[in-house]
């Protein structure tokens, strides 16, 4: 049986960003508003540390902000904080997010020899008109560049991608699908875009200049996506946003496709599909479905969304 992966999450809000994007507050996203110190960083993996099963191989990911942008000194301060625990293997390994912009072989020097081994880029398109649109500051060729420049390295590469940004379409997302998949991306995130508080969208949506996704709208762009991603071998480290404070409570959120459970929605509307093909193989006669433990609660679906749907389908654990 494959090892459980944990993550261990190091939030650095802004850190770094030269702007702020049309969709952007880290703060009220992350549901963090203070940067921790190198010497505060340790206390935080010491915590999860505790936590975590020692069988289980642990990571630790440094998020939110551009980390390849900051001072290569500020940089070092962080990754030498975080040398100990992947020196004497309490991680495996070092990832980190940044912007497409921020990656020069001098900065990969230097993540090459402190313990990284993952990095995420925001691309969030692969369109320069929705690019454009959104105030990301970056070209797709800059992501084709920083993206080659990663695995030239020997870096594991991730692109993360956003669906519903201002002038999205559900086709310029699978093409930003089918370009993560043709630049070797080993990993994904699929974000859907969210209105929230002090944000250029939150001043377009009030003044009628942008309509995000609806959830149903959310749901099967992402599904489309995530079926991609999946036959393609690549991973999807995570399909919707983190539950922050701020967006539970409603004092950030504004309008879009925020869901507590926005992945079980996707992966139930996966086994849904998958449900009507087999239903029409089986002619419609009753059957019993056997499925793994990682599957079954989307296979039932959310709030027995499928069971529902299906109730000559017999759904069960797989045996042995």
């Amino acid at each position: 049986m494959a090892r459980k992966h944990r993550v261990i999450p190091i939030f650095i809000p802004e850190k770094a960003c030269p702007h702020r994007c049309v969709y952007c507050n880290q703060y009220a996203i992350a549901g963090q508003t203070c940067v921790p110190t190198p010497e505060e960083v340790r206390s935080i993996i010491d915590r999860h540390l505790s936590t975590i099963p020692e069988e289980a191989e642990k990571r630790i990911a440094f998020f939110g902000g551009s980390f390849t942008g900051m001072p290569i000194a500020e940089q070092n301060a962080y990754l030498e904080a975080v040398r100990p625990y992947w020196e004497n293997g309490a991680v495996s390994g070092i990832q980190l997010s940044t912007r497409p912009d921020y990656i020069t072989r001098e900065i990969l020097d230097g993540l090459r020899t402190r313990g990284v081994t993952l990095i995420e880029l925001g691309a969030q398109s692969l369109d320069d008109g929705v690019l454009k649109r959104a105030g990301r500051g970056h070209t797709v060729r800059q992501v084709e560049e920083a993206s080659a420049l990663i695995i030239e390295y020997g870096f594991r590469l991730g692109l993360q991608m956003m669906i519903g940004l201002p002038g999205d379409t559900l086709e310029k997302s699978l093409q930003t699908a089918r370009r993560i998949r043709e630049l070797g991306a080993n990993c994904t995130r699929i974000y859907p875009t969210l209105v929230v508080e002090n944000t250029v969208l939150a001043r377009q949506y009030r003044n009628g200049l942008y309509l995000p996704l609806s959830t149903e709208e959310a749901v099967q762009w992402a599904k489309e996506l995530y079926r991609f991603f999946t036959e393609s071998g690549i991973q999807v480290l995570r399909v919707g946003l983190h539950p922050s404070e701020g967006l539970l409570s409603g004092r950030d959120y504004i309008a879009g496709p925020f869901h507590v459970s926005f992945k079980e929605l996707v992966l139930t509307a996966l086994w849904h599909d998958r449900m009507v093909e087999l239903e029409r193989q089986h002619h419609g006669e009753p059957f019993t479905m056997e499925v793994s433990p990682q599957e079954i609660n989307y296979a039932v679906g959310y709030q027995s969304a499928n069971r529902k749907a299906f109730p000559q389908i017999h759904i069960t654990l797989c045996k042995g």
